[in-house]
């Protein structure tokens, strides 16, 4: 990669989730194209170690259960303490459902511990580094791990289709309220994507991962999507669009370029692949 394509040369980033999986494959991918530092946030800390030591010395990796707004403050807080500024936070930390979680037997204990990942966990970061850009005068980036379930419905895993309901609605909501202040907001709404996580939620391999949602990815190579940003969208070249939407501003003209491409919805960047749906609503109930 060159110099001029390094899109967030000298930005500070935290990645919440950033231990595995998608968030482990965009530190690497933040590094690559330049930024200063990468914060690796989880609760995965030998995990979290390795990967941060993998990316080398702008790269380093901090405890931080999400769950705990004082934890998510404190690491907020540390971040610009130490480097000056945030200017990038992916909030991509969550979790799946453990069991079906269909309506009629759906498990509360089960359902409150995941809302307080993926609903309480994802406003405490999203709150807490918006604070901390309006404070500097960052015209910083914000971007959220939604799923393409967050605009549909869905057969099973009640609990999780609801909460990435929730995390559009937070992306929509905070986009407007944060605009005025320059702070993009966006989320990123991705199929199935075969990482730990989600191979152990439907207790699959890899490839079993990709026969449930029809799309032909290498799903051995998720860092590879992530720098495409999205998936399965054709000639676009979807690693720089990622960059594009963490340094610069969209404006109106680029963002009309770009809906029949990555489905822009009103409000906020919702990123997602262009997949052929299964009229038997299996992909969408194996989506992540």
């Amino acid at each position: 990669m060159t110099e001029t394509t390094k899109k967030l040369e000298g930005k500070v980033a935290i990645i919440t989730g950033g231990a595995s999986g998608i968030g482990e494959a965009t530190a690497h991918l933040f590094a690559d194209h330049g930024a200063r530092a990468v914060l690796i946030a989880d609760i995965q800390d030998g995990q979290g170690q390795r990967v941060a030591e993998s990316i080398g010395s702008q790269c380093i990796y901090v405890h931080c259960d999400i769950t705990d707004e004082e934890q998510v403050k404190a690491m907020v807080d540390w971040t610009v303490q130490t480097y000056g500024q945030l200017d990038i936070m992916f909030s991509n930390a969550g979790i799946v459902s453990r069991s079906d979680q269909k309506l009629l037997d759906l498990d509360f204990s089960e359902f409150d511990r995941l809302f307080t990942i993926n609903v309480r966990g994802m406003v405490a970061s999203v709150k807490h580094a918006a604070r901390v850009m309006v404070e500097g005068r960052v015209r910083g980036s914000i971007v959220c791990t939604a799923s393409v379930v967050g605009s549909k419905g869905g057969n099973r895993r009640t609990d999780y289709v609801m909460s990435k309901h929730a995390v559009i609605g937070l992306v929509r909501s905070a986009s407007k309220q944060l605009g005025e202040h320059g702070i993009r907001v966006n989320s990123v709404s991705p199929y199935a994507v075969a990482t730990p996580l989600m191979c152990n939620a439907h207790q699959k391999e890899a490839e079993e991962v990709e026969q449930m949602k029809h799309i032909q990815i290498d799903l051995h190579c998720v860092r590879d999507m992530v720098q495409r940003g999205i998936l399965n969208v054709h000639h676009v070249n979807t690693q720089d669009q990622l960059a594009d939407l963490l340094t610069q501003p969209l404006s109106r003209q680029r963002t009309d370029s770009l809906k029949n491409k990555i489905g822009l919805a009103d409000g906020s960047s919702i990123l997602r692949g262009h997949i052929k749906e299964d009229s038997s609503n299996q992909a969408q109930d194996h989506a992540t």
